[in-house]
């Protein structure tokens, strides 16, 4: 497997086993029907001694911190606290695989690591909620987010909490192989194969609308169909609700108003209908409910940074 990216997953003696859980499932399962180019996995020794984890666990480790020597990405599946010191070896072999163009990816309380080894100054990063106060306090040179899912700023992307990191994972997978890849591990976890990273992290509690309902119900109904014209006044009545009420819910589920949650959704299904099919550009816009070609190219670059044909050359899942 020549061109198979390598993903090194750090372990370290506390380690946070859920998230490293969730690197090990994404990376670290033997994909056969993904192709000889399918990621590559090692478990990396983030210092010496035995390397134990929530619950009882030990970690056996591949090897140390050599291995990051042949890394495309490293994953850093939290850590053992903000205020927990990183060993000196372990922050030089971060700097060094940075500079050398790896990929670094920290779940959860990982962006600390990060930050201790300078690799978020001037940039964006999140972790946590219960923690982004203190990671913008030990890191002020790092713009940090509070009220998202990831960042993905390159080659230095964090995540949230424990779960958020699944979405991350997912994301990276998205960028290597492509929406139609991602979207196989996901049903493989049986999980959404898609929240964007800008979803609001922390939801204080789940948010009936009227009995027998739920609001993330009728938001996966609309997704389903995307290609209809939906006024806020529509789906208002759908659910039975104000349209004040409608914008309370709806900004309490996802941090967004329901018009620019629809508009994220759209160019969501746009997105995946320019890297997994030949489409015209007309013909996607009318499938992801933005009708004329013109309103896709707007919204779309206000979002992405890219046309949409810019954005099928670079991310064109059939080319991989």
């Amino acid at each position: 497997m020549p061109n198979a990216p390598v993903v090194a997953i750090l372990a370290y003696d506390g380690l946070c086993t859920f998230e490293f859980g969730c690197a090990v499932e994404i990376f670290g399962r033997s994909r056969p029907e993904m192709g000889p180019d399918w990621y590559r996995c090692a478990t990396v020794a983030a210092e010496g001694g035995p390397l134990r984890g929530l619950g009882g666990v030990r970690v056996e480790a591949d090897g140390g911190l050599e291995l990051l020597a042949d890394a495309s990405t490293v994953v850093v599946p939290g850590w053992r606290g903000p205020s927990a010191e990183v060993p000196p070896p372990l922050l030089q072999a971060l700097v060094a695989a940075h500079e050398r163009g790896v990929r670094l990816v920290g779940i959860c309380a990982g962006a600390f690591v990060l930050a201790a080894a300078g690799t978020l100054r001037g940039r964006r990063a999140t972790t946590h909620w219960f923690h982004v106060k203190r990671l913008a306090e030990i890191s002020p040179d790092t713009e940090v987010v509070d009220d998202v899912l990831y960042v993905d700023e390159g080659l230095v992307l964090t995540s949230a909490g424990s779960a958020a990191g699944l979405d991350l994972c997912l994301h990276v997978v998205r960028k290597d192989f492509g929406a139609k890849a991602a979207n196989q591990v996901a049903r493989r976890l049986v999980m959404a194969a898609h929240r964007e990273g800008g979803q609001a992290q922390f939801i204080e509690r789940p948010v009936p609308i009227r009995p027998g309902a739920r609001l993330g119900t009728f938001l996966d109904s609309v997704r389903l169909r995307i290609s209809e014209d939906w006024t806020i006044e529509r789906m208002a009545d759908e659910v039975g609700v104000s349209v004040t009420e409608l914008h309370r819910h709806v900004r309490a589920t996802t941090g967004l108003s329901p018009g620019a949650w629809l508009i994220a959704a759209r160019v969501r299904h746009a997105r995946d209908l320019l890297e997994a099919t030949h489409l015209s550009i007309e013909a996607v816009a009318r499938a992801s409910g933005f009708g004329e070609a013109v309103n896709l190219r707007k919204h779309f670059g206000r979002a992405v940074g890219l046309s949409p044909r810019a954005y099928r050359l670079r991310f064109d899942a059939t080319a991989r």
